[in-house]
């Protein structure tokens, strides 16, 4: 339950703050915690250390969360249960994104790029009266502590088998051109079966060296264990991944291949081609796969000769995905898992337009995949289940069959 009126008022004398911007901060963060505090006992069925028959769950310490507003930045601590997970309907989801959002508009004002549409922007956040640069550098500061943390941090807890990788474009300033700049993103499904934004960049996705130096980076931070590779066909990111991830397979998304191929069929042929080829997809084990592969090629190569070499030419890389436990195909033989990421990512980034340089895309973009990674980090439902992942460590580990054979009729009639 929130503290009545006297007793914040007794709260705030205790302290003795003689500052009212600090008494009006300290009230508004006790406020904040005490709603939050009374909504989790709710969730819970239970006070803290109360005995009572409608307990669901137990708490497991907190997280902590800054929350910037009018009165100053409110240190929260958002309580973690022991089963299922809990976020205040007080705070919203968002609220790092807008921030960034926010910073990076007025950050193009004060850089010299302002237009009618920045202006408008940046009443419509709620800054009529504008903003002094000190304030603009303390909210970047912060936001850029918060993209640091998620992007330096270890990958070396666990195994990460599955990567996807893929970029999203946007307008920035480079030097005093406006450019497309690349903002990449690598996601990985952990050896748990739970997904996580591993890293991202901004940079050239044409450029093998900028892939090399991408991948290189996320190898250094601890990144191991990595089978697969789901991606485009960028311009040098094969050879950087079997310089980097030696060992690993990289799977070329098919949606993307299919689209590839599409672009060389006249219109009135284009369903039916697309038809046929979706029919190696449907096979229902490797061997399956292969067969109707070579049945396609050869039907695809009377009516439609360069689509059957396009076929040829990418079989390794497009049917890479047939060689890991078939309750995973349908994730790993493209990049659609990412997709919502990038839309996201998109949806953000076109209203500002043009940013006025690279590290202001990489600070929104970041902050989007901030809370990207904390959503999937709280969330109950994982990727891919426990015993289909086991099902792949046994897949890549066959020594281990043995010791894992009480569990395989688990992984039959899954």
């Amino acid at each position: 339950m929130a503290l009545d009126q006297s007793a914040l008022l007794n709260l705030l004398g205790d302290l003795k703050l003689t500052d009212v911007t600090d008494r009006i901060r300290v009230a508004t963060e006790t406020l904040y915690q005490e709603l939050i505090d009374a909504e989790a006992s709710a969730v819970i069925g239970a006070t803290p250390f109360e005995r009572s028959g409608d307990r669901t769950t137990y708490r497991n310490g907190t997280r902590p969360r800054t929350l910037s507003t009018t009165a100053g930045d409110l240190d929260l601590k958002i309580p973690k249960l022991r089963a299922g997970s809990f976020f205040p309907a007080l705070l919203e989801r968002r609220r790092r994104v807008d921030q960034a959002l926010f910073a990076v508009v007025m950050e193009a004002y004060v850089h010299g790029v302002s237009t009618r549409k920045v202006d408008d922007l940046v009443k419509a956040l709620g800054a009529d009266t504008g903003i002094s640069k000190s304030e603009v550098s303390r909210i970047c500061a912060g936001l850029d502590a918060e993209v640091a943390q998620l992007r330096d941090r270890t990958l070396a807890v666990q195994d990460f088998p599955y990567v996807f990788l893929d970029a999203t474009y946007c307008k920035a300033r480079v030097g005093h051109r406006i450019v497309s700049q690349a903002m990449v993103v690598a996601v990985g499904v952990a050896a748990d079966g739970r997904r996580e934004v591993l890293g991202f960049d901004v940079g050239d996705s044409e450029n093998e060296g900028f892939w090399t130096s991408f991948l290189r980076s996320l190898k250094a931070r601890g990144l191991d264990g990595v089978k697969l590779v789901m991606s485009d066909a960028h311009t040098g990111l094969k050879k950087a991944i079997g310089t980097v991830f030696q060992g690993a397979g990289w799977q070329r998304c098919r949606v993307h291949f299919m689209r590839n191929v599409l672009a060389v069929v006249p219109k009135g042929s284009q369903e039916m081609v697309a038809s046929i080829i979706r029919t190696i997809f449907a096979q229902p084990d490797r061997e399956h796969i292969q067969k109707q592969f070579g049945d396609v090629t050869t039907m695809l190569g009377r009516s439609h000769p360069k689509v059957a070499a396009m076929l040829i030419d990418a079989q390794p890389d497009l049917l890479a995905f047939a060689g890991f436990p078939r309750r995973h195909w349908r994730q790993i033989w493209s990049t659609n898992p990412l997709e919502r990421v990038n839309k996201e990512i998109k949806r953000r980034t076109d209203v500002v337009g043009v940013f006025p340089n690279a590290a202001a895309l990489l600070r929104l973009a970041g902050s989007v995949l901030i809370e990207q990674h904390d959503e999937w980090e709280a969330g109950e439902r994982r990727y891919f289940s426990e015993a289909s992942m086991l099902e792949l460590a046994i897949m890549n580990n066959p020594a281990d069959t043995l010791d894992q054979a009480v569990i395989l009729p688990e992984l039959a009639a899954a």
